[in-house]
């Protein structure tokens, strides 16, 4: 057993395994009062190992487990929920890039620092999670981070979300709410249960209302980040 604070939530752990222990060393705090405690059954273990289209071991599936309980807490008792995108902060203002698992959200995030350099902080390369505080909306680091392991424990005010295509030609343009909402739903675990989408749907509702959004068509390459850049820093 052990304790996280991550997102500003103090969550207990109780692990099974070394590996998800291993995977939340930036996040692990001394004993505290948790507002949330986890703890996987051996048949949700046995049914995610079973459930997974490649081998994975017991330590990665109870890792993965932990993270969708933690998921289906965070509507419903934290106004937040997790968001799959890679997010960086520059000039103090938190950007969220979205896309299908790969189109290159990686890539992209990592031109930004070949740009800009060392003014871009990684927040998370693939599983942030978005927060909602004293009517704010903030994207914070998260121990699941994608294959890159690009992660920080630390949060930026969501300025712009951004959605990712590939094309041969770079270019930004400004999408609605009512675009976007089509977009946003492939990239979040979908609630299981109403009183889950009772609590997620304002929440997504106010980043789509409140947060710019935009659709980045693009090519792999330096000039992709100063599009995009350039098209949401208004």
């Amino acid at each position: 057993m052990f304790y996280i604070r991550m997102a500003d939530i103090d969550i207990c752990i109780k692990n099974k395994y070394t590996y998800v222990r291993a995977l939340c060393k930036d996040y692990i705090v001394e004993e505290t009062e948790a507002q949330l405690t986890v703890e996987i059954s051996w048949e949700m273990l046995d049914g995610q190992v079973n459930s997974s289209r490649i081998p994975i071991t017991p330590g990665y599936a109870e890792s993965i487990c932990i993270y969708k309980e933690i998921c289906k807490q965070l509507p419903l008792r934290f106004d937040a929920y997790f968001l799959h995108s890679a997010v960086i902060e520059y000039e103090g203002k938190g950007y969220a890039f979205s896309a299908k698992s790969g189109t290159g959200k990686s890539t992209h995030i990592g031109l930004w620092k070949k740009v800009f350099g060392d003014g871009v902080r990684v927040v998370n390369g693939d599983k942030p999670i978005i927060r909602c505080v004293d009517g704010v909306l903030y994207a914070y680091g998260t121990p699941w981070c994608g294959k890159e392991c690009w992660q920080n424990n630390i949060k930026a005010p969501l300025h712009a979300l951004c959605f990712l295509e590939r094309a041969e030609t770079n270019a930004i343009r400004r999408i609605d709410a009512g675009d976007a909402l089509l977009r946003i739903f492939h990239q979040i675990l979908t609630p299981e249960d109403m009183q889950t989408v009772d609590a997620m749907t304002p929440l997504l509702e106010k980043t789509l209302l409140e947060v710019p959004c935009y659709l980045l068509e693009c090519r792999p390459d330096e000039q992709a980040a100063q599009v995009a850049y350039d098209g949401m820093k208004r």
